[in-house]
């Protein structure tokens, strides 16, 4: 059954399985979320859950939000996330997702959005090498280098890796391995790195690999 659920990133830490070894996990509060709406394909053409997490107080939600929670007899939320499935059968609106829909051992594909670095050069960019740091080298030394011939081509190669817009973009992790569960507390460990920040809002879904 495909499933998925809207988490927050806390932070990554250490577990150690039966025979001692360290495997390093993300830490990620899944849920709870609630069921804010459900497509099918006789209304949408598609069959998909829209799922909320976070609640969010009267004073910051508009008329709009307020009304769309309202049908699901929900609190208005923060944040929401539609999730096509091949079958939505087993949800109802108001309906509350949570961590436990997950298993140790299962695999998952986690989306998230990188952590922002700004305007950067292509060294720290792309990995680019440095000049050598001699006398005559000049002050060119982490420059993006050649952009292309003279009169022929006449222009930049496309995909010429120049500085630019670093991080800030959204990502997706795929085939993670959920390590440890915590149902009471909403916790889903992972095995490795997730991208994002601590705090940032990952979306967990089943694996597309098999």
């Amino acid at each position: 059954m495909k499933k998925g659920i809207i988490g927050k990133k806390i932070g990554m830490t250490q577990i150690f399985d039966e025979v001692g070894n360290a495997i390093p996990v993300t830490v990620i509060e899944a849920g709870p979320c609630v069921v804010a709406q459900i497509k099918t394909k006789e209304n949408d053409g598609y069959e998909a859950i829209q799922l909320g997490f976070a609640d969010l107080g009267a004073k910051q939600t508009n008329k709009p939000a307020a009304g769309h929670f309202k049908k699901a007899g929900s609190a208005p939320k923060k944040h929401l996330k539609e999730f096509r499935l091949e079958d939505i059968t087993g949800y109802s609106i108001g309906e509350t997702v949570t961590a436990d829909i997950f298993a140790a051992g299962e695999k998952v594909d986690i989306t998230g959005v990188t952590k922002g670095r700004g305007y950067t050069g292509a060294v720290k960019r792309w990995g680019h090498h440095i000049l050598r740091m001699t006398h005559g080298t000049g002050p060119i030394h982490r420059q993006v280098g050649s952009m292309g011939a003279n009169s022929s081509p006449s222009r930049v190669f496309k995909n010429k890796k120049m500085a630019g817009q670093y991080g800030n973009e959204k990502v997706t992790v795929l085939n993670l391995e959920v390590a440890k569960i915590d149902a009471a507390k909403n916790l889903i460990a992972v095995k490795g790195a997730v991208p994002g920040a601590k705090g940032g809002i990952v979306f967990i879904r089943n694996t597309v690999k098999a």
